[in-house]
């Protein structure tokens, strides 16, 4: 069809025939929110980095949580600041480590609310990475007990849905398995599938603590240059028991998410990261852009990319614009 018998403007003169075409919508049902959990009471430590984001002890959490749900926002994802930290990062998988109490008490305020949990090890290793040493070296398969270790106790306490994080080999199938010999097999995992070694987690990192002490995570987290590697890497996920494979960061690998649309018959899950959102929030604050309307194109480009859910901290500002 050409100019003239085709005029595609004239399905944009006014917002009701853009709306009566659009493509790809948007709903705060699509937002999972993360959320940091940290020990004590009424703690609720800024995170200069993240804007309107905090550490935030249970009592405030739950505040949180409360006010997501409002907002019609069906899940959170916890991350947890131990008390004390350990080569082994032991209060991951202790009953009464903080993400353990986040979930119990969430759970029985917010008895709705769907609450996955990160499963990892960096922010409770005193050195840092995703997996036990071994001298300067990833222990990839000593650390899947400790994960799946991990994801179980998540489990006992509550949690909806467990989340690996780490990117060790065989990790997914490791979970798998032992969430189903103690009986939890109801429970779904979100494998952090592709999950790249990214320059857009600093703030994250001051957020969770979690920091490498030495050398960086180029040994286990993707190589930005890599797009087969994230297909052969989902697809392993998928075999393993996965039931949603996820792509982080979200805005600098669109065409990994929807590669991976077209190659996996599961739900996709994308991570808006905190480098993506804290870049938003400052030009925000220096006038350069207009924050709304750069957030709502930023998240509709990763609906429109493929991704089921969206992890993001604009969760609750989103949701308040698209229920207003």
């Amino acid at each position: 069809m050409l100019f003239p018998e085709y005029r595609p403007r004239r399905m944009r003169r006014n917002e009701a025939l853009r709306r009566m075409i659009r493509e790809t919508e948007l709903s705060p049902s699509n937002f999972i929110l993360p959320l940091f959990a940290v020990e004590g009471k009424d703690v609720r430590n800024p995170i200069p980095s993240m804007p309107g984001h905090y550490q935030q002890s249970v009592d405030h959490l739950v505040k949180r949580v409360k006010e997501a749900a409002d907002q019609k926002i069906p899940a959170v994802i916890l991350f947890g600041l131990p008390d004390k930290k350990d080569p082994l990062g032991t209060r991951a998988y202790a009953k009464d480590g903080i993400v353990q109490k986040a979930v119990r008490t969430v759970k029985e305020r917010c008895p709705d609310m769907i609450v996955i949990t990160d499963v990892c090890l960096c922010q409770y290793t005193d050195h840092g990475h995703c997996g036990m040493l071994d001298g300067q070296e990833i222990d990839n398969d000593g650390s899947l007990d400790l994960l799946a270790r991990t994801a179980l106790s998540h489990a006992k306490a509550g949690a909806d849905m467990v989340a690996p994080s780490d990117m060790m080999d065989g990790r997914v199938a490791e979970i798998r398995g032992l969430l189903d010999d103690n009986h939890f097999s109801h429970i779904p995992i979100m494998a952090y599938s592709a999950k790249y070694c990214s320059s857009f987690y600093g703030p994250f990192r001051e957020a969770a603590d979690s920091a490498p002490q030495f050398g960086d995570r180029r040994t286990y987290q993707m190589d930005p240059a890599n797009a087969e590697e994230a297909i052969r890497e989902a697809t392993m996920d998928v075999e393993e028991g996965a039931d949603i494979i996820m792509v982080k960061p979200a805005l600098p690998y669109l065409d990994i998410i929807c590669r991976l649309r077209e190659e996996v018959d599961l739900p996709i899950a994308a991570y808006n990261v905190s480098g993506e959102f804290s870049m938003i929030k400052a030009a925000a604050q220096k006038g350069w852009i207009d924050e709304e309307r750069v957030m709502m194109e930023t998240l509709t480009s990763i609906k429109r990319a493929g991704a089921s859910m969206i992890l993001t901290y604009f969760a609750i500002e989103a949701a308040k614009l698209l229920n207003r």
